[in-house]
């Protein structure tokens, strides 16, 4: 029963990922007014709140309640699928910083960085590859 809830968990963790970034993606302007400066900084926070949660029910379905974790130690398939989250969380880490700074600007409308709505966009992008590499090691790809 564990383990249902653990990987009920991990998929609300993805779905919740994925909304938040595409909402964001939805709502970034190079200019926006404060108010809705606020609504992509909340975004961001459920972002990378569902990040977390993801990654804790990933380490639980690894190392507690899923396949023996030698099955994911093992096949470099599942390294691929890590190393692409990781790299989305550390690339996330920039549009963060940059909303944490200026969530309490008093000025009416806030310019956001170019580079900025690249990175949404990246993160899109890769998160998609994520799926395909997971669905790879479920048919076996990577064992052995």
């Amino acid at each position: 029963m564990s383990e249902v809830i653990i990987r009920s968990l991990h998929f609300i963790g993805i779905m919740l990922l994925y909304s938040a970034l595409f909402a964001e993606h939805l709502l970034i302007k190079k200019e926006m007014e404060l108010g809705q400066f606020k609504k992509l900084a909340v975004l961001d926070a459920i972002f990378g709140l569902s990040a977390l949660l993801m990654l804790g029910t990933g380490f639980m379905l690894w190392f507690h309640v899923g396949n023996m974790p030698e099955f994911y130690t093992s096949n470099w398939v599942f390294h691929i699928k890590l190393s692409l989250f990781f790299l989305v969380a550390f690339i996330s880490l920039f549009p963060t910083i940059f909303f944490l700074r200026n969530r309490k600007s008093e000025q009416a409308i806030i310019l956001i960085p170019g580079r900025i709505i690249a990175i949404i966009r990246a993160e899109l992008v890769i998160l998609l590859c994520i799926p395909v590499v997971a669905a790879s090691m479920a048919k076996g790809f990577g064992l052995g």
